[in-house]
């Protein structure tokens, strides 16, 4: 005959794993390094800075 299985700790197992995976699914879906936000938002502001440079002065009518 096999042990007793204490229903309580098996389920709060099971949720600990659920949350688990749904933490490592969030880190893989949101989480970037403070160094790659900051690139990110350098990359953005010199492609801002760019299109910005070649736009073209034309006089109002």
């Amino acid at each position: 005959m096999s042990e007793p299985v204490n229903l309580n700790k098996f389920r709060k197992a099971t949720a600990r794993g659920e949350k688990q995976t749904q933490a490592d699914a969030n880190a893989a879906k949101f989480g970037r390094t403070k160094a790659e936000k900051d690139q990110q938002a350098q990359t953005t502001n010199d492609v801002v800075r760019l299109l910005d440079g070649h736009k073209l002065d034309t006089p109002k009518s």
